[in-house]
C-alpha cells in the first residue's frame, strides 16, 4: 500500500531541496528523487557540453548540466541533463533557471517515458524553450523537437544523419561524438 504525500509548495520545496544530499525533482506539490545516472548516460552529457561550449565560445549563450534547476511556471522544477540559455537573467542566476533555449534529455529505461511524456509537456510551456532534444544511448537514436514558426513543436530524428543538430543555436555535434565512450548495443 502506497503512503500518502504530503504536498509541499514550491518555497517549501526550494528550501528543503538546497538541504538535500541529493537532487530532487517537483511537479504540483510532490517530490520526486533523482537516482544516479549509468555510465554511458554521463559520458553523452560529458560530450555534449563540451562539443556544444566549444560552439557558443564567444556568443552569449552557455550550457549548464544536471545539478541546475530550471523553474517552469510555479508548479515545476527541474534538473535538465542539459540546457543551453542565452537569457541575462538565467546568465546571472545562482540557482534557478527559467528561460532556456534549448533542453537535452539523455533517456534511460527507467527515466524514459517521463522525458517523452510529462517532462515534455511542461517543458512546453516555456515561452523561450525553442528546441528539445532526446538521446537514447541504448538506440544510439536522437530525436529533436523544434518550435516552428506557428509555435508547433515538429519532430527531426536525427538517428541516421551525421550528426545531432541543435538548429536552435546554430550547433552540430557528430553522433560519433555525441556516443564517444558508449559501446554499442551488443558490445
Amino acid at each position: 500500500m502506497a503512503l500518502a504525500q504530503q504536498q509541499m509548495s514550491l518555497e517549501d520545496y526550494l528550501a528543503w531541496e538546497n538541504q538535500q544530499p541529493g537532487r530532487n525533482e517537483f511537479y504540483r506539490g510532490e517530490v520526486f528523487a533523482m537516482v544516479g545516472a549509468q555510465r554511458a548516460h554521463g559520458c553523452i552529457v560529458s560530450n555534449l557540453n563540451r562539443r556544444l561550449a566549444e560552439q557558443l565560445d564567444g556568443m552569449p549563450c552557455r550550457v549548464f548540466t544536471e545539478g541546475m534547476k530550471l523553474q517552469v511556471a510555479d508548479d515545476a522544477i527541474f534538473y535538465p541533463d542539459l540546457m543551453v540559455t542565452c537569457d541575462k537573467a538565467d546568465l546571472a542566476t545562482d540557482m534557478i533557471f527559467r528561460a532556456p533555449t534549448l533542453v537535452i534529455e539523455v533517456l534511460s529505461p527507467g527515466t524514459q517515458a517521463y522525458d517523452r511524456g510529462l517532462k515534455f509537456a511542461v517543458y512546453r510551456r516555456l515561452p523561450s524553450l525553442r528546441e528539445y532534444i532526446l538521446v537514447d544511448s541504448d538506440a544510439r537514436s536522437v530525436e529533436g523537437f523544434r518550435r516552428n514558426d506557428e509555435g508547433r513543436w515538429v519532430l527531426y530524428d536525427m538517428s541516421e544523419g551525421p550528426a545531432l543538430e541543435a538548429a536552435s543555436l546554430g550547433c552540430s555535434v557528430p553522433l560519433a561524438q555525441v556516443f564517444d565512450g558508449v559501446d554499442p548495443p551488443g558490445a
